[in-house]
């Protein structure tokens, strides 16, 4: 009795970060290139480095928010489907 709270958090921890990461994965890696192309031209203001990752982290949302509402409705319909 005690272990389907336990499996049902477990469960939702998983698909926040399988629904996060693609996201997080673009921002590390626009964050990354420039970061060097930053230390490469010498510019080190603070909009160039944040502009690029919001633009990119917009970009991969519009793109991955089927799949991301998908993946969030799925989960939603098989725990309201395990409620007596």
């Amino acid at each position: 009795m005690t272990e389907a709270p336990v499996e049902l958090l477990r469960e939702a921890l998983v698909v926040a970060l399988v629904v996060s990461l693609p996201v997080l994965a673009v921002a590390v890696a626009v964050g990354l290139i420039t970061a060097v192309l930053q230390s490469a031209t010498q510019v080190q203001d603070q909009s160039v480095s944040a502009v690029p990752r919001l633009v990119a982290c917009a970009i991969a949302l519009l793109v991955l928010a089927g799949w991301m509402v998908t993946k969030l409705v799925s989960f939603a319909q098989s725990m309201f489907a395990g409620v007596p």
